[in-house]
């Protein structure tokens, strides 16, 4: 290979490394996997007061991490005005919304499909907010994600009855994934992983802590499947999905990062099928295989002219 050829190489190796290849379907995973964790461990515990107790555990973890790394911190007040931004979408209103939502006698599935709806939400305000350009290829991708988690829902028959309060804290939920998303990628900086992590979950939990003193019940059941339940949520989505989302957003375009939530319906029924026993039919098979035909075809580069 010639020097100019390894030198190109090189080069798209730094802009495009092994890791962000292997980011998405790592994520998916990881993220998907988290659902049926959590239903586990909410049948032993106080919803909001878990929510608490992973923010503690994350803060617990990352606190020494950081004191022997020592990464650095934002240089300005606005940068950290910006990490506490995301932190609160992500951590407090898309979480504690949902939590909330459940407590109030949502279903998962119903949750779950409104939540879906996030890509389209971003995709509709990217043009506006980050300067992307969403094409007619891009917007057919989004339908197909839509309807084939719809699909894998109601096959699953497991949307059923909300509340209005259940309601309007689920699209609350929506709505801050959605903004946390477009926050980041239009005002983020880069940032040490560490550094943002503990800057953000210190968000969540001084703004969630006033939800678990008004709403929350201080009882918990200490036994093996909450205690591994907070484990695989403070190791497995707490450090390294929210870090790999994050970190995909500030390399990707929003739109097509927001897309992979459309594969997290059909993941999370399929290992909650796994895991606790709830049923997957056929037609939501089916569904799985729509929506993955979707999130192609968003996460498709075009080809360059």
């Amino acid at each position: 290979m010639s020097e100019p050829s390894r030198a190109a190489a090189s080069s798209a190796r730094e802009r495009h490394p092994l890791w962000l290849t292997a980011a998405p379907g790592l994520f998916l995973l990881l993220w998907s996997l988290g659902f049926p964790i959590a239903k586990i461990g909410t049948q032993h515990v106080d919803s909001l007061l878990f929510l608490g107790l992973r923010f503690v555990l994350v803060l617990l973890i990352m606190l020494p991490i950081w004191l022997w790394l020592r990464p650095p911190m934002p240089a300005r007040w606005r940068d950290w005005g910006h990490q506490a931004v995301v932190g609160f979408l992500i951590q407090t209103v898309y979480f504690g919304c949902c939590y909330s939502s459940f407590a109030l006698g949502s279903s998962a599935g119903v949750v779950a499909l409104v939540v879906s709806l996030q890509p389209v939400l971003v995709a509709l305000a990217a043009p506006a907010m980050v300067g992307e350009t969403i094409g007619t290829r891009r917007w057919i991708g989004f339908a197909l994600g839509l309807v084939g988690a719809v699909v894998v829902i109601l096959g699953r028959s497991t949307v059923e009855g909300i509340t209005t309060g259940g309601l309007l804290l689920t699209v609350a939920a929506l709505l801050g994934m959605s903004s946390a998303t477009l926050y980041e990628k239009r005002y983020g900086r880069p940032l040490h992983p560490v550094s943002a992590n503990l800057i953000q979950y210190a968000t969540g939990l001084i703004t969630t802590l006033p939800l678990i003193m008004l709403f929350g019940h201080f009882t918990l059941d200490w036994n093996g499947a909450l205690i591994g339940s907070l484990a695989y949520l403070v190791i497995g989505n707490s450090l390294i999905a929210i870090s790999l989302l994050l970190a995909m957003i500030r390399r990707g375009e929003a739109s097509r990062v927001s897309a992979l939530f459309y594969l997290v319906p059909p993941c999370a029924a399929l290992f909650s099928w796994w895991l606790i026993d709830e049923p997957m039919p056929p037609i939501a098979w089916l569904g799985m295989a729509i929506a993955a035909a979707g999130v192609a075809m968003v996460s498709r580069k075009p080809k360059p002219s």
